[in-house]
């Protein structure tokens, strides 16, 4: 079979990644950026056909020489993967050079998560910390219910931002979200972040489309999420840096301590495989036996 262009294949499967398996955004820009990085930095790349496992190889080498953490790298790799079984079912690839090569272990490093006392010292921050003159006066409850929903559901950040004002069903104390690969799920809230939205929606006169908004009235991105914690951590005792993710952590750890279902956390979480759930039941154990230590008198 004829070899296309390397611009021709590449473009046939980010279209397979868009439509066919319906991929994020974010992943997409991944693993665009992966497979751009590979060819500017494998030597003597002409295309994709003519690559060998020692080629791969030696670019895993140079990765691990210049100390890409393995989170990376290993994202990296997923990408290459991908595209190379594409060609061996869509583009008559014979055999898969990436078959042949072996990837370091995944580093299993413990998330950090915050103490249900710190999570309650941030959750109060909005109201407590003196906001700039010109912002609006509805701006303290819509940081409260920012924060409440995102430790009182466990949602990533990117899913609490496309939230709009028909997905908070107030009602049943749901909040429909839309998930990775463009899954929705339900996830359940608990009162205090039902009626801090509540309070949030009617100061600020929020009633129909983005859920979330800045004081131009547009919605909130992302960034500006982040933002606003690293605002609120700075002016708080917690010594910790953290992130959203660290607040969906905390979400998950907590549940757990408490005796929740290891498989409710995933769909909770909306995790596809429950080995990246089961994470959370090592910082449990971890924390468990910190008390342990410190406690009892033969430890």
């Amino acid at each position: 079979m004829e070899q296309r262009p390397v611009e021709e294949l590449e473009a046939a499967y980010f279209d397979y990644l868009r439509v066919e398996r319906n991929a994020s955004p974010c992943t997409l820009k991944n693993y665009e950026h992966a497979l751009r990085r590979f060819r500017n930095r494998s030597r003597g790349f002409e295309h994709w056909f003519s690559c060998d496992a020692e080629t791969f190889r030696e670019y895993l080498f140079d990765l691990m020489k210049a100390e890409v953490a393995r989170a990376t790298l290993r994202l990296h790799f997923a990408a290459l993967r991908g595209f190379y079984r594409f060609l061996r079912r869509r583009e008559g690839l014979v055999r898969d050079p990436l078959m042949e090569v072996q990837l370091p272990k995944r580093e299993r490093k413990l998330p950090v998560v915050l103490s249900v006392a710190q999570v309650i010292e941030l959750l109060e921050l909005p109201f407590r910390v003196v906001q700039p003159k010109q912002a609006p006066v509805w701006l303290p409850a819509r940081d409260t219910a920012i924060l409440e929903l995102f430790y009182g559901s466990g949602i990533r950040v990117s899913e609490l931002a496309q939230l709009n004002v028909i997905d908070c069903d107030v009602v049943a104390e749901t909040v429909r979200v839309r998930g990775k690969g463009g899954k929705d799920r339900i996830c359940p809230v608990g009162p205090p972040a039902i009626r801090a939205v509540e309070r949030y929606r009617f100061e600020a006169g929020v009633r129909d489309g983005a859920l979330f908004i800045s004081k131009l009235r547009k919605r909130l991105s992302v960034r500006s999420i982040e933002l606003l914690l690293e605002k609120y951590l700075a002016q708080s005792s917690i010594a910790i840096h953290v992130s959203p993710h660290k607040l969906r952590h905390s979400f998950a750890t907590h549940l757990l301590e408490n005796g929740a279902d290891l498989r409710c956390v995933q769909e909770l979480l909306g995790h596809a495989s429950l080995s990246t759930t089961q994470l959370y039941t090592h910082v449990t154990v971890e924390r468990i036996k910190k008390v342990y230590d410190e406690a009892h008198p033969r430890a």
